[in-house]
């Protein structure tokens, strides 16, 4: 058959690499396949209204497309194995054809053969389908390169661009490095901050959560804006001190979402210094805040806490409500981890922070239950008896949690012995197969010690035979040997 042309093949295949951001070796193999599975099509066409489609799933296999891009075509290729006599022509080719032009063709030989269609015979079916699968592919392989190029990024935090709306997502577009194509990642509602202008074009640093694999739309980007990852990325890039490892950022508790729209997204940041001379709260501020207010505008105005960590954790509270004033934290409950924190009257409110944000977000970076109480109301009598009893309930739960372990334990133990005798008593299939497959190595080992003590006591016998005696009595004595083996034998099969 000759050559299918499609005029304007290379411009084709230039245009989708450039709209897909696609290398074009990887559209050609997408558009290979998109014919192959166009051909595929009109062979079925062919059996419609007449009979059942005769091919199987596999029965293409042998066949494939070239691409001619000098000429701005293709081929469909079939390879056939030489045969003596064909009992499929799209898998074989008798010898006598091939030895007409080839005398050196041998049965078992594969040839090459053109069986490229006419472009009128195509038909309007193998057109459509061609056309999915080649949108098909080159999404798939879109998919493939955005899975392959996020999954293992060592920089999760992207300059993204807002694109459009869908729903309450907001659609960005994102890079993951420099000359690398842009591609869509999603911003979920529950990731956006309430204080964002998501406008088109307008331009944010964002998280990558994540890379999922989504069905039947293969892997998607989920990037975010209130997770704390980027607050610890803004001030690493802003604090040469992070950079270089002096100062280091301990702990990081985060309300970038408030549950009230009266209450503005906040954060606090628990810093150390591994050198003694290094302040790692103020290298964390700057001069005059330049450094925490690059971050702050970059978090649209969230207001942002500094906090320097302690190994104490009387210490570490005190530090972690700031900027109220603490006078005493009492450790009521340190196996539990609950504090009780005094606080004046007139820093009662700022401790608590409006609607309880500054306490909740203490108590998340510290790991410790923090109640604030008046200083000047505060009952220590009455308040231990209070946390006595909740250490006695505690304690209570924690044993019976044991116990119900230990319960549960005792009975799994007690489930898989009960279950190991009645395996013996009841053995299933596969465990009576084994028994029998051990029974029958045990019987054979028997058969073959009593078969070798039976040749010893043959050999013992003819050895004491006499070389004059007769022939007949020979005979007699191999007869009653056999005899013997016979015997046992017997005895065994009974046995068993």
């Amino acid at each position: 058959m000759a050559l299918v042309l499609l005029p304007g093949l290379n411009n084709l295949i230039e245009d989708i690499s450039e709209e897909k951001k696609l290398p074009s070796q990887v559209v050609e193999a997408a558009l290979r396949e998109a014919l192959l599975k166009g051909y595929e099509r009109y062979r079925r066409t062919l059996y419609l209204g007449i009979s059942e489609d005769p091919f199987e799933e596999d029965y293409f296999s042998n066949f494939d497309v070239g691409l001619d891009l000098e000429e701005e075509g293709y081929r469909v290729l079939a390879s056939k194995i030489i045969v003596e006599e064909v009992e499929s022509d799209d898998h074989q080719i008798a010898i006598v054809e091939v030895m007409q032009v080839a005398d050196d063709a041998q049965v078992g030989d594969t040839v090459v053969l053109d069986v490229t269609p006419e472009k009128e015979d195509f038909g309007r079916m193998a057109a459509a389908t061609t056309k999915q699968v080649l949108a098909q592919k080159l999404r798939d392989q879109q998919r493939r390169m955005i899975q392959e190029e996020f999954a293992d990024l060592e920089d999760p935090v992207l300059t993204a661009r807002v694109i459009r709306f869908e729903r309450q997502s907001v659609i960005m577009a994102v890079s993951s490095g420099l000359g690398r194509p842009e591609v869509e990642a999603e911003l979920p509602r529950r990731d956006q901050l309430p204080n964002d202008n998501y406008r088109a074009n307008a331009t944010f640093k964002v998280f990558l959560k994540e890379v999922s694999e989504i069905p039947r739309r293969g892997p998607q980007l989920f990037v975010s804006r209130s997770n704390a990852g980027l607050v610890v990325y803004l001030f690493e890039n802003e604090v040469p001190e992070i950079q270089e490892g002096s100062v280091r950022i301990v702990a990081v508790a985060r309300e970038a979402n408030p549950p009230s729209r009266a209450v503005g997204p906040r954060t606090k940041v628990a810093v150390d210094s591994i050198e003694r001379e290094v302040d790692p709260v103020g290298a964390c501020i700057g001069a005059r805040g330049s450094r925490i207010q690059q971050v702050v505008n970059e978090l649209r105005g969230e207001k942002i806490d500094v906090i320097r960590w302690s190994s104490d954790p009387v210490q570490y509270i005190c530090n972690s409500l700031s900027p109220a004033r603490v006078e005493v934290v009492r450790l009521v409950d340190p196996e539990g981890q609950h504090a009780h924190v005094l606080v004046p009257p007139d820093q009662l409110s700022l401790a608590i922070g409006r609607e309880g944000q500054n306490v909740r977000l203490a108590a998340r970076l510290t790991g410790w239950k923090i109640d604030i109480k008046n200083s000047q109301e505060y009952d220590q009598a009455t308040e231990d008896s209070e946390v006595a009893e909740l250490i006695s309930q505690r304690e209570q739960e924690e044993s019976l949690q044991r116990d119900a372990e230990q319960r549960l334990e005792a009975e799994q133990a007690a489930r898989a012995e009960e279950d190991a005798r009645l395996r013996e008593l009841y053995p299933l299939p596969e465990d009576e197969e084994d028994y029998q497959n051990e029974q029958l190595s045990d019987v054979g080992s028997e058969e073959t010690e009593a078969v070798t003590d039976m040749e010893l006591d043959s050999s013992e016998t003819a050895s004491n035979i006499d070389t004059d005696d007769t022939e007949s009595d020979s005979e007699e004595t191999i007869e009653e040997a056999v005899t013997s083996e016979d015997k046992i034998i017997t005895q065994e099969e009974g046995t068993r």
